[in-house]
């Protein structure tokens, strides 16, 4: 795994909307000319730092016990994110026959060619495997392959709840 602070720091958050803006650009970058609605880039955001739960290049953040639960909390943050990408022109937003997508900005390919740390390279390269893994399924399949993989983590998520009392 990258190392990605030194041993004296304190751990860094990587759930803000810049942090998931800069997900959103590598995705998007790595896409480019495609452009994906919301739903698939909150798919998009968690994969890209859990590839190692699909088979994918070892995972550029540790495991989270309970994976339905951090889905919950994305969509709100990538939305953020996105609007924000959107104000430097590094996320553009069009309205198609199939809703509103999101694709590169014009400034998305400089943006991410300034990314030169260890830990952007690795999410770099990862959204390009993503991308390239999943990138091209159409919605229908797409959601057909993400209901493989997320059916296990919904049913952690009822007995989560089941355990704190919930129905």
């Amino acid at each position: 795994m990258v190392q990605v602070m030194k041993p004296d720091r304190h751990p860094a958050t990587f759930n803000g909307p810049l942090e998931a803006g800069i997900r959103a650009v590598a995705i998007l970058g790595a896409a480019y000319p495609q452009t994906y609605d919301l739903q698939r880039l909150v798919a998009f955001d968690y994969l890209l730092v859990h590839t190692g739960d699909i088979g994918g290049p070892e995972s550029l953040h540790p495991p989270t016990p309970h994976h339905s639960a951090e889905l919950l909390v994305r969509r709100k943050l990538v939305e953020d994110a996105l609007m924000l990408m959107m104000t430097r022109d590094l996320v553009v937003r069009e309205v198609t026959g199939d809703g509103i997508k999101y694709g590169a900005g014009e400034n998305a390919a400089t943006f991410l060619s300034s990314l030169t740390t260890a830990y952007l390279q690795s999410l770099k390269e990862r959204a390009a495997w993503l991308v390239g893994f999943l990138g091209g399924y159409a919605d229908q399949q797409f959601r057909a392959v993400m209901r493989r993989f997320f059916d296990d983590w919904v049913e952690e998520f009822q007995n989560v709840e089941r355990s704190l009392g919930g129905t």
